[in-house]
């Protein structure tokens, strides 16, 4: 039984990373992943979000978080789960998948 709804953030722009060219969009990464986080623990909630890291929403946790990106020149799509760094760039669902299970979901089928 899942103890508590985590939180998964997806960073990102809606210009695609430099380093990043052939792959899909932060904007999309982060409905391919709800998409299949829902298929692959349905039943079990969470919470994903968006955040356009030019354009954050008002939370400073975000702000600040969004700022950081853009200093240090971080790759995004960028995947957060409650505030660890998952993925950079090339977001891996079985990296993800593997993150949430340590939180107690449990994979469905």
């Amino acid at each position: 039984m899942v103890m508590k709804e985590i939180e998964i953030e997806v960073y990102g722009a809606e210009q695609i990373c430099a380093s990043c060219v052939n792959l899909p969009s932060s904007k999309d990464t982060c409905e391919w992943l709800e998409a299949a986080l829902t298929r692959k623990f349905p039943d079990q909630k969470f919470k994903i979000s968006y955040i356009d890291m030019y354009n954050p929403p008002e939370s400073l946790k975000q702000k600040s978080f969004a700022a950081k990106m853009i200093e240090d020149d971080l790759f995004y799509p960028l995947v957060l789960i409650e505030g660890d760094i998952i993925a950079e760039g090339n977001v891996r669902l079985k990296k993800v998948v593997e993150t949430m299970e340590k939180y107690g979901y449990t994979m469905q089928g």
